[in-house]
């Protein structure tokens, strides 16, 4: 089967295949009270899905963005223990796979070396990972979903990604590939879609 032809279904992180909210809540306190930062945990939740910095510029930190990030990212290797995989994500990636031969992927806009981490830790396995990389812009821009499709040769209607916010569904509008709505996710800026699913076993109805 030519590349271009192959079936793609690409996966947000958190909040489709991992509850890491109380890890996040955790990290984003403990950093907040380091920098005396105002904003609280619903401020900031209300806008992950984009880049870190990103969200930092939306909610109105003005400065120390590196050194923020690194202690958040610090405190949520700390807190790894946090973090739920959803339940039968292992079986259902491996259904996918496996048996029917679908490409798997994760696009998250977490950092690559936390993703990584906690991929190996929580024995996801996947075909590749896509994270914010230098020169592309992240969420909601389709920059780095286009990249993954030119690097693998791919025909947009084969390819579909599972996202379970409004940054995730723009992604991929703007990428013009397929959307499915983790409704069992963080849902936000979005509550419905005509393509959910309220598991992730579900998907498997969805694939055809």
């Amino acid at each position: 089967m030519k590349k271009k032809n192959k079936k793609v279904i690409i996966f947000d992180l958190d909040g489709v295949l991992i509850n890491s909210k109380k890890n996040m809540e955790i990290s984003w306190n403990k950093t907040r009270i380091k920098f005396n930062l105002k904003y609280n945990f619903n401020t900031y939740f209300k806008e992950i899905g984009k880049p870190f910095k990103d969200i930092l510029v939306k909610i109105g930190v003005k400065e120390k963005f590196k050194e923020i990030e690194k202690n958040f990212r610090l405190e949520s290797k700390k807190n790894f223990n946090k973090i739920k995989l959803y339940k039968n994500v292992i079986k259902t990636l491996n259904f996918l796979r496996l048996k029917k031969k679908i490409t798997v992927g994760v696009f998250t806009s977490k950092d690559k070396l936390r993703t990584l981490i906690f991929l190996r830790k929580l024995k996801i396995k996947v075909d590749f990972v896509q994270c914010p990389q230098t020169g592309y812009k992240g969420k909601p821009y389709p920059d780095l979903l286009n990249k993954i499709i030119k690097e693998r040769g791919l025909e947009r209607k084969n390819c579909t990604y599972v996202g379970d916010t409004k940054i995730d569904l723009m992604s991929a509008k703007k990428a013009k590939i397929n959307f499915i709505l983790a409704k069992y996710g963080y849902k936000i800026g979005i509550k419905n879609y005509r393509h959910s699913i309220n598991s992730i076993t579900e998907i498997k109805n969805l694939i055809s």
